[in-house]
């Protein structure tokens, strides 16, 4: 019997929790375990900033200023890194969203679609998924609230869970 591949699982972290929010870190684990992570310089038109959002990723607005890629280019580097593929979010009502507004505002098109994880997940894996996630975080010990590290950890409990689906 054949291992069934992993989805590419993206993650996002935003200068806040609201419509006037916008991405400021995007991470992927692709389907053959390829990482890809990048904070992300706002557009001067991107002001909104959220001290609590702030506090959970870590993530501070100079640091943006300092280590951010220009909007632009990290649009056409995930466009190479995904092609024409599908990434799963666990967070889809938000991800996509900011993935929509950073594209549109960098006037790119996107070439991989984002989808929601639920789509794929067993019944099986829902009923499990909170548990798995848990003891995978302290196991793996991602204390950060990052996209790369939660990207990572939301795949490994896609396959952890998958094993319980399986019997």
């Amino acid at each position: 019997m054949g291992k069934k591949s992993l989805p590419s699982i993206v993650d996002v972290e935003a200068s806040g929790f609201g419509a006037v929010s916008y991405p400021i870190e995007i991470g992927i684990v692709r389907y053959d375990g390829a990482k890809w992570c990048k904070l992300i310089r706002p557009f001067d038109s991107w002001v909104h900033w959220d001290k609590e959002a702030e506090a959970l990723h870590g993530i501070s607005q100079a640091m943006l200023l300092t280590k951010g890629v220009d909007p632009v280019k990290v649009c056409h580097e995930l466009n190479h890194f995904l092609g024409n593929t599908m990434v799963y979010s666990d967070g889809w009502v938000v991800d996509n969203p900011w993935l929509i507004k950073l594209f549109s505002a960098a006037q790119v098109e996107m070439t991989f679609s984002c989808r929601a994880l639920e789509y794929i997940l067993s019944q099986t894996q829902m009923e499990k998924w909170h548990e798995v996630k848990s003891e995978l975080a302290q196991k793996l010990d991602t204390r950060r609230h990052r996209a790369s590290a939660d990207a990572f950890l939301i795949q490994q409990t896609y396959a952890e869970t998958l094993e319980y689906s399986n019997g």
